[in-house]
């Protein structure tokens, strides 16, 4: 009887269990609350939350291992059915799907067919601002180097202030793939507290007159003397163009802005490609981003974020944050110096790429100051630029580093 009742513990993972396997539950837990309970970022926590339970299991065989584990002799590793027989199904989506840098890509392609530009190409010199919110990636980058991070490390960190999780995933599997979960984790969980992030920044570093400036009111004191006149036209011309200059200037940005720019093209195209516009911003992203959060969630293992590293990349995750929306508003700062036609620094705070979620945001504060001070469409302008200036950004970072 002894041995039988020894035999029935020895089966259960109880004896596996120790505080480490304890406090990845809790941040389990944590990242559930957060996406079910309180709506930030369901999408994405909920499925990053529960992989990082399930790699956390002890015997599960849900965890990612390390690539030296899959490595073979000659920069190689073993096949996909290998993979799968040996570590389990959660290694072959990370391997097949998550390594090859296949899904970001894809997801960007959804993101694509759901982007309308015209706000942007209505408002054409608001999209500076949101290449001026990508200061916080390169500051970070230089901190983080500073702080002992090597340059591969620094520029996975950085590219956090860019506020994009597929951009954030994808920079860091070609630079820092062991860094992935953590990145993620504070990639996402930084995007789902942008309302409680932009407001407390921008209150910090704008007076009350900046937060009543009305964008329409200087609509109409100063009109636009180039206003586009076949705007649909311009929609269709755009993503190629746009497409063929990035990528002969920034080509290693291609992958992720390339996606993004043709799931934006289908939509804008209309009957003739409704289908692919419909598949891409539904049944596709919707795929992606499941298998995306799961294997992003299964990195998090306990001997992989439980470190002095892991605080250092929540911590510099933030700032690089909070400095790329200072970044836009002090770029909107110095623009109101020298015209006539103001800009309220809030559109310049949503140049990051929680798109909508940081215009709204910038919209419902504006909102609290003037009642009629509705700058939604001017907020989208910076915001969709910032999606453009992270992709490229984070080309500039592979191809450099």
């Amino acid at each position: 009887m002894h041995d039988l009742f020894s035999r029935l513990f020895e089966m259960t993972a109880l004896s596996a269990i120790t505080y480490k396997t304890i406090i990845m539950w809790i941040i389990a837990f944590v990242l559930l609350y957060l996406g079910i309970k309180k709506k930030f970022e369901p999408l994405l926590l909920v499925p990053i939350g529960f992989g990082v339970l399930l790699a956390n299991f002890p015997g599960s065989t849900m965890g990612i291992v390390d690539a030296n584990k899959v490595a073979l002799e000659g920069h190689r590793y073993k096949n996909l059915f290998e993979i799968a027989n040996e570590y389990g199904i959660m290694n072959f989506l990370y391997y097949s799907l998550i390594k090859t840098g296949f899904l970001p890509p894809i997801i960007f392609m959804g993101v694509g067919a759901l982007t309308d530009f015209g706000p942007m190409l209505r408002n054409l010199r608001l999209a500076f601002f949101g290449a001026a919110a990508q200061i916080g990636i390169f500051s970070v980058l230089i901190i983080s180097i500073l702080l002992g991070f090597d340059l591969k490390e620094a520029a996975s960190l950085g590219i956090i202030g860019g506020a994009d999780g597929p951009t954030a995933i994808y920079t860091t599997i070609k630079l820092a793939p062991h860094l992935l979960g953590p990145i993620a984790i504070a990639a996402y969980s930084y995007m789902a507290l942008v309302p409680v992030i932009i407001p407390t920044v921008a209150k910090l570093f704008m007076s009350k007159k900046e937060f009543s400036i009305n964008m329409k009111e200087m609509d109409k004191k100063y009109p636009s003397k180039n206003a586009i006149k076949n705007l649909k036209a311009a929609k269709i011309i755009f993503p190629i163009a746009l497409g063929t200059v990035v990528a002969i200037l920034v080509p290693s940005s291609v992958p992720l802005l390339g996606m993004l720019l043709f799931g934006n093209l289908v939509k804008e195209i209309g009957t003739a490609t409704k289908r692919l516009a419909e598949a891409a911003q539904s049944t596709i992203l919707n795929t992606a981003t499941i298998f995306l959060g799961l294997a992003v969630g299964a990195t998090m293992t306990e001997e992989v974020f439980l470190t002095p590293k892991t605080l250092g990349i929540v911590v510099g995750g933030f700032i690089a944050f909070a400095i790329s929306i200072a970044g836009g508003i002090f770029a909107v700062k110095i623009y109101n110096m020298v015209s006539k036609k103001k800009i309220n620094p809030l559109v310049g705070a949503t140049g990051l790429s929680a798109v909508p979620m940081a215009s709204r945001v910038a919209n419902e504060l504006a909102l609290k100051y003037d009642p009629k001070n509705h700058i939604l469409q001017y907020c989208m302008a910076s915001n969709i630029s910032g999606v453009i200036g992270s992709a490229v950004a984070a080309g500039i970072l592979i191809s450099l580093v």
